[in-house]
C-alpha cells in the first residue's frame, strides 16, 4: 500500500510564496515520476509540472520561471516551490506518483499511479 500526503496549502496575497510538499510512504521499491497538478472551481485538473527519477523536469508554460520542483529521494518526498503567485494560481493542488511496488507473494514489480488528497493554494488580497 501507497500513500501520497500533501502539506503547505493556504492563503497567500499576490507576488507571495508557498512550497508545497508531497511525502510518499509504504512499500515503494522505487518511484519512477513525481509531479504536481492542479483543478480550480469549474476547470479540468491540469499538469502543473513533472519530474523523473533522473531529474529531468517539464512545467507547464504558465509556470515556468516562477515554481520549481524538487526531489529528497532519500525521503521520498518531492516539493514546489511557488513563487510571484498569481491569482489565477487559485486551485486545488494534488501531487502524483508513479511507484514501483512489490507484487505480493512474488519476486516481481510493477508500476502503480497514485494520488495525494490535494492541498487548497488560495491567492487573494
Amino acid at each position: 500500500q501507497v500513500q501520497l500526503v500533501e502539506s503547505g496549502g493556504g492563503l497567500v496575497q499576490p507576488g507571495g510564496s508557498l512550497t508545497l510538499s508531497c511525502a510518499a510512504s509504504g512499500s515503494i521499491f522505487s518511484i519512477n515520476t513525481m509531479a504536481w497538478y492542479r483543478q480550480a472551481p469549474g476547470k479540468q485538473r491540469e499538469l502543473v509540472v513533472i519530474t523523473t527519477s533522473d531529474g529531468s523536469t517539464n512545467y507547464a508554460d504558465y509556470v515556468k520561471g516562477r515554481f520549481t520542483i524538487s526531489r529528497d529521494n532519500a525521503k521520498n518526498t518531492a516539493y514546489l516551490q511557488m513563487n510571484s503567485l498569481k491569482p489565477e494560481d487559485t486551485a486545488v493542488y494534488y501531487c502524483n506518483a508513479n511507484i514501483q511496488t512489490l507484487v505480493p507473494g512474488t519476486s516481481l514489480y510493477r508500476p502503480g499511479d497514485y494520488w495525494g488528497q490535494g492541498t487548497q493554494v488560495t491567492v487573494s488580497s
